[in-house]
């Protein structure tokens, strides 16, 4: 049920930040430098301000430009700070006299990345799209690796290029090798794509050669953005054997502005997919670890796409237990991509390598037509969990790309 807030706006059913989100971010004005700032309604709440006057419960924890140092403090402070707002913010607040002059209109902002990421790692989760993809270029009987039915197979990819909605994309360029060469050649991607994922945050940290439990694995999670993985498919071809991905999706990737938390998506939470083999016992979870998330993809404003979170086979919480089963140690700020989010048709397929089936069915884009991404062209990926009169929503993921650098 919808928690009625005293800001007006925050009390629109179709709005995508009511009192019961409360996503955090990272803002500036013409006259503010960026801080930390939590979305409520059409307007931002400054918290750093807020918590130079002593009404957020933490200490010198939000008065850099990034949510980094309120995670690493872990649930209790996160859960407080969140008691926190929803009283000054509720509708019979009392204290609204002084949290109003801290309030600035999201037209008037600039968001910036929420987070310093301290590493990426993007993961393979999603079974339709890796059904789709195995079958294009392995055959539907041997579609599915050996292993994906047993693990959440996974590649680290570069926190670097990690970037916020909003940040124009340059084409790649690398080295491709058509069927009928001889030699690669050297030039811009010709099958640019985008891959629709979620993306985890990490909240708490884990020691090197420290296992744990898909419990307390949910416990680290701090919260969720939409993530774009940018990939360049030709390049991905030429370069993936033996060793993954490398070039080919280390150029961008982008992130939606606003980090749900955990606890705000909690009342959406689902079961995985049924499973098709049993899995070994650290990846098992006895609580329902993914979410009902509504997913779409917008191309120049044209919806090409509909889905769901809960499609994926394997949880953030599985991820990460899996992630760092080897002893790897996981930082605060770590970021995990779900891996592409495709759901049972073509109309809820996650990537145009999927949705052309590569390249052989073209969109149709009121009048244009599309197999893969074209310069000036914008990809813009949403999502919402919808409740009782109200939802839950992430801000839109945006890119548009810019022609490829031009090489001496």
């Amino acid at each position: 049920m919808l928690k009625k807030s005293w800001i007006d706006s925050a009390n629109d059913a179709a709005g995508e930040f009511p009192l019961n989100n409360l996503p955090y971010g990272v803002f500036s004005t013409d006259r503010l430098s960026p801080r930390c700032g939590v979305a409520i309604g059409e307007m931002i709440l400054d918290v750093a301000r807020l918590e130079q006057a002593g009404r957020t419960g933490t200490k010198d924890l939000l008065q850099n430009a990034t949510w980094n140092k309120l995670m690493a403090a872990g649930p209790s402070v996160w859960s407080a700070l969140r008691q926190s707002l929803t009283h000054l913010l509720a509708e019979a607040a009392p204290d609204r006299a002084m949290v109003e002059p801290l309030l600035v209109p999201m037209s008037e902002a600039t968001l910036h990345l929420p987070l310093q990421v301290a590493e990426y790692t993007d993961f393979y989760a999603g079974k339709q799209h890796a059904l789709n993809v195995g079958t294009m270029f392995r055959g539907p009987e041997n579609a599915l690796p050996p292993n994906w039915l047993h693990i959440p197979i996974g590649y680290n990819g570069r926190a670097s290029t990690v970037v916020v909605s909003g940040t124009d994309i340059r084409r790649p360029v690398g080295q491709t090798k058509a069927s009928d060469a001889k030699m690669p050649s050297f030039g811009p991607s010709k099958r640019l794509d985008i891959e629709l994922e979620m993306g985890a945050i990490v909240g708490m940290p884990s020691q090197m050669g420290e296992p744990i439990t898909t419990t307390r694995a949910q416990e680290m999670i701090f919260g969720y953005v939409l993530l774009n993985d940018w990939s360049a498919r030709d390049l991905q071809a030429w370069e993936y054997q033996p060793l993954g991905p490398f070039q080919a999706k280390a150029f961008a990737t982008s992130i939606s502005p606003w980090i749900v938390t955990r606890t705000a998506l909690a009342p959406f939470a689902v079961d995985t997919p049924e499973r098709e083999k049993e899995l070994l016992p650290y990846l098992k979870t006895d609580f329902p670890a993914n979410y009902d998330v509504t997913l779409s993809v917008e191309m120049n404003c044209h919806c090409i796409s509909r889905t769901n979170m809960r499609e994926l086979y394997y949880s953030a919480a599985q991820q990460l237990t899996h992630h760092a089963s080897s002893g790897c140690a996981m930082r605060t700020g770590d970021l995990l991509g779900s891996g592409t989010i495709s759901g049972p048709d073509p109309s809820s397929y996650g990537s145009l390598l999927e949705m052309t089936w590569g390249g052989e069915n073209p969109l149709d884009l009121a009048g244009e037509t599309r197999t893969f991404i074209e310069d000036g062209d914008t990809l813009t990926l949403k999502g919402h969990a919808q409740g009782d009169g109200y939802r839950i929503g992430f801000g839109a993921c945006t890119g548009t790309i810019l022609p490829a650098p031009k090489f001496p």
